[in-house]
């Protein structure tokens, strides 16, 4: 073994171990408190929901029944977009259901339903029924709710350590939080929808408020709770996250900010419905540029992590040095490699030899860098793959 082979060996296992890249998580872990409180909360927050659930389903079934397929189809739809964007150190779907389940019950109706009404109640107390109206939501959502999902991130950060590890970790965990909490949310206004004008066209009603949570749905409560997750991870820190607290908190407040302009868009508008629309416009876009920066930032760990585990791959043949790139890269140098093959057979090969390459990253993560039996299986996939 020459020394730039094992120096690439040695790199490759400091990336897997600084990363967490591959280990298992385990939710269960009765000595661990934040476990109880994670179930706590989730129990509380399921208990709420079903006695609002069961008052409102005997007299507005078809329209529950309506808004909750319509939000699980979004919801499918949403989570494969979460999970293709996750490429490199994948969170286990332990943790990514636990995030979902924590944002859709424990943070939306264990938390934020009761700090909601409490802190509107005493805005119209304080400052009477208009203020609360035109910027109640807005002085109250972005605090309770956006703490509410990031407490399930820090949680989940305590119950598995030696996984949520990296900003891009805590990115990807908020979002699913988020949207665990958006389609829930969600279905529970399709439902009060439903109630107006005492039920009698229930189904309209309920649609109406549907499509517009759905046109609105991807720039809210997902946005928001990636921003905060990736800086509770840099406030926090972790041993491979050098600790940002002016970074963190940062993020955390942009989270808050974004949500708080968005809910008091009716007060800050005067009742103006054209420039109501301006705003909402021009917050959709402010938001948009501001995650996918965050995006880049905290995804750098995670490409290099990538390069360090596949170099050695790159250097004995098994992948190319522009595979080495595409896999490690954005979405730009993927895009790139695979339409500089030659015709459309080419190109579909291109892309299962990336598909392939992240296989053989993800077992060789698993195995610690090991050469096992499902690490040499992933390289004869790359080889198959290279003769056809």
């Amino acid at each position: 073994m020459t020394e730039a082979t094992a120096t690439a060996l040695a790199a490759r296992r400091d990336a897997i171990e600084q990363t967490g890249w591959g280990r298992t998580a385990r939710l269960w872990q009765p000595r661990n408190a934040c476990f109880w409180v994670y179930v706590l909360g989730v129990g509380y927050g399921v208990w709420i929901l079903f006695g609002t659930v069961n008052q409102g389903i005997r007299l507005y079934a078809p329209a529950l029944a309506v808004s909750a397929v319509i939000f699980s189809l979004y919801c499918v739809l949403f989570w494969w977009f979460t999970a293709r964007i996750d490429r490199y150190a994948r969170q286990p779907l332990v943790l990514v259901v636990a995030a979902f389940v924590w944002g859709g019950f424990a943070a939306a109706w264990g938390i934020a339903l009761s700090a909601n009404d409490a802190v509107l109640n005493l805005y119209g107390k304080l400052f009477g029924s208009a203020f609360q109206s035109d910027f109640g939501a807005g002085l109250t959502a972005p605090f309770t709710e956006e703490l509410a999902k990031g407490s399930g991130v820090l949680l989940l950060l305590f119950i598995a350590p030696r996984v949520v590890r990296t900003a891009y970790d805590g990115f990807i965990l908020g979002a699913f939080v988020g949207l665990g909490f958006e389609i829930i949310e969600d279905i529970s206004y399709g439902l009060n929808a439903a109630a107006q004008q005492f039920g009698s066209d229930q189904l309209h009603a309920s649609l109406s408020t549907v499509a517009l949570r759905l046109l609105t749905g991807f720039s809210s409560h997902i946005l928001y709770s990636a921003l905060f997750g990736a800086g509770i991870l840099y406030l926090v820190g972790t041993p491979a996250q050098r600790r940002r607290a002016g970074l963190g908190l940062g993020l955390m407040a942009t989270a808050m900010l974004l949500h708080g302009v968005w809910d008091a868009n009716g007060g800050l508008s005067g009742g103006n419905e054209t420039l109501m629309i301006v705003l909402l416009i021009g917050e959709v876009l402010i938001s948009l540029a501001i995650v996918i920066g965050v995006f880049h930032l905290t995804v750098r760990a995670e490409r290099d992590a990538m390069r360090a585990v596949m170099t050695p791959e790159a250097e004995t043949g098994v992948i190319t040095a522009e595979e080495l790139d595409a896999v490690s890269g954005g979405w730009r140098r993927r895009r790139a490699y695979r339409r500089s093959g030659k015709g459309r057979a080419e190109k579909r090969a291109r892309r299962h030899r990336l598909e392939a390459a992240h296989d053989l990253a993800d077992q060789l993560a698993t195995a610690d860098g090991a050469d096992t039996d499902r690490v040499r299986f992933a390289r004869t996939e790359l080889a198959r793959l290279e003769s056809a």
